[in-house]
């Protein structure tokens, strides 16, 4: 029985599925070749690996309780552990990895009899399709990879997306803009096999000025070899008389331009919103914190947002519950960053425990309450 089979009776009824018209709005995937790619997997792993340090936590500020972490259980452990197949991290990697793919990622909301929120699931499609019943209530239709068919309501679905434009529902495929990069990339590997493949058979090449049989063109082309590429010829010279040229074949000729195979790789990081020092993990601290702004914190700020929406009801958003991605184990600084960050602490900005955490190590007992500095007070506060 698959994932998703025990669901089924938390859908809306067959009676109520007969009433969607299909509005022909729909989403592909792409067949599945570019996760094959090692150009691929290197532009989005980075992004996939950082959302994953992301820490889901649930927030509640309101006038009357104040402000609290993770004050529902039920909440933070669906938060750690969304299915139980896998954790936290490895869901928002999997999710991610959608995400980057396709421009859209998918997660089943899966609630109790309460209706409460009890586990998540990725769901792996093939396509979707954007439908709507009499009463304009959105559904999206799932055919999976494995043939089967499901239909949710998006009121149960995390859907995240990016290169929101023309579509209302759903990203822009990448597959338009992909597909000459990926032809180009896919060309130049097959060119360098064949001609490393041509370099290892062909290394000489006799060109003869007069027109011969075949039959004498493979008798003088034995000769040659035997005569001058055998191992038992010491002199390492060759001669030919003028109705044969010898011309010396170099690999490197059959080898495609290097400069523009990196300039289509370029490319393709640029699509991705990464770079070389980004994959190859040897950026510096402005790096990372450049490409964490412009690539890892809108990622966080739409799953915080569609997190919240989805796992909470307008009533309780009102009093105040939130879902966030903290940046707690994401950070890359420096040391002499990290140690400055003691002004923090001093001041009640950080907690000793926070400051411990940038510096990966263990908290220490009574280090979750903020410190002052006796000589720091606040505007207005009259202290001595």
């Amino acid at each position: 029985m698959g994932i998703f089979d025990r669901f089924r009776n938390k859908n809306p009824s067959k009676t109520r599925f007969e009433l969607i018209s299909d509005k022909g709005n729909g989403f592909y995937s792409w067949n599945g070749n570019l996760y094959k790619s090692d150009v691929i997997r290197a532009c989005i792993r980075p992004t996939v690996r950082a959302v994953g340090k992301l820490i889901p936590q649930h927030i509640r500020n309101n006038n009357k309780e104040g402000f609290s972490v993770n004050p529902e259980p039920y909440m933070r452990f669906l938060l750690e552990e969304p299915n139980p197949y896998m954790c936290g991290q490895v869901f928002l990697e999997k999710y991610i990895t959608q995400f980057k793919l396709n421009n859209n990622a998918f997660a089943l909301i899966v609630r109790d009899s309460e209706g409460y929120p009890i586990e998540l699931y990725c769901i792996d499609y093939a396509s979707v399709d954007a439908i709507y019943d009499d009463e304009a209530n959105l559904y999206l239709r799932f055919y999976n990879k494995n043939g089967k068919v499901v239909t949710y309501p998006y009121t149960d679905i995390i859907h995240i997306r990016q290169d929101y434009s023309e579509n209302d529902i759903f990203g822009e495929n990448s597959s338009k803009v992909l597909i000459p990069l990926m032809n180009i990339v896919t060309t130049t590997d097959q060119g360098i096999v064949n001609a490393i493949k041509n370099g290892s058979i062909i290394r000489w090449l006799l060109k003869f000025t007069g027109s011969l049989r075949p039959e004498d063109i493979k008798k003088n082309t034995d000769e040659f070899v035997q005569q001058f590429l055998s191992v038992e010829n010491g002199t390492g010279a060759a001669g030919v008389d003028s109705k044969c040229e010898a011309i010396q074949i170099d690999p490197k000729d059959y080898v495609p331009n290097a400069s523009q195979t990196d300039r289509t790789t370029t490319r393709i990081y640029n699509f991705f919103n990464t770079n070389e020092k980004i994959i190859q993990s040897k950026f510096t601290e402005d790096e990372w914190n450049a490409y964490y702004e412009s690539e890892i914190e809108p990622i966080a700020m739409q799953l915080s947002n569609e997190f919240t929406r989805k796992l909470f009801t307008r009533k309780q958003r009102g009093f105040g519950n939130k879902i966030i991605f903290a940046a707690n184990h994401l950070q890359y600084a420096s040391m002499s960053t990290k140690l400055g960050l003691q002004a923090m602490v001093d001041r009640g900005a950080m907690t000793p425990n926070e400051w411990r955490e940038v510096l990966n190590l263990p908290p220490v007992e009574g280090g979750d309450k903020p410190l002052r500095r006796l000589d720091t007070v606040t505007v207005g506060g009259g202290e001595e």
